[in-house]
């Protein structure tokens, strides 16, 4: 059997001289995916685990300007820190709260169909983007090229998770 991992994290650069790194979350739940004693997986540049999945523990974290200062076990030098610039923190599937009944995780967006409220399909997620401002979906049309949407109150209606069906009422020539 094997383990789905999912991203939690992306390092921006190394701080400091004693290989701590910055942070960037990608999760709801940074102190807690986070917090001393727990572990994340080193990715590759792809967002994959990284070949022997290199077992990263945490010795401790807080946070900085919107992320975290986070110090892992066996990086102690600014050197060793400054190649994981880039690089994904990845958690296996049975260590994250599964989400709750009105909650998905963002990778399962992709491959909902998306529906203007008037019933009109538009097409289906292919993408999620996280952007300083948001989510975006990038969603493929049967005719014509793919369409950025963002993932926002004031273009999501709503979201049937069991239908796998998103709801949209885009502003007025977004899509055409």
């Amino acid at each position: 059997m094997s383990t789905e991992f999912y991203l939690v994290g992306r390092v921006r650069r190394a701080h400091g001289i004693r290989g701590e790194l910055v942070i960037e979350a990608l999760t709801d739940a940074p102190d807690a995916i986070f917090a001393a004693g727990r572990r994340v997986f080193a990715g590759t540049r792809e967002g994959d685990v990284s070949q022997g999945q290199p077992e990263l523990q945490i010795l401790r974290s807080s946070p900085f300007k919107g992320g975290l200062i986070v110090a892992f076990e066996g990086i102690t030098e600014r050197s060793t820190a400054e190649a994981w610039r880039g690089r994904p923190s990845l958690v296996p599937d049975a260590e994250l709260q599964q989400p709750s009944d009105d909650q998905l995780f963002i990778h399962d967006l992709v491959g909902m169909r998306v529906v203007r409220v008037s019933g009109e399909d538009v097409g289906e997620v292919s993408e999620v983007f996280e952007m300083p401002q948001g989510l975006v979906i990038e969603v493929h049309r049967a005719e014509g090229k793919p369409v950025l949407l963002p993932f926002d109150d004031q273009t999501v209606t709503g979201v049937d998770a069991e239908q796998r069906v998103i709801h949209v009422d885009p502003v007025e020539g977004l899509i055409e």
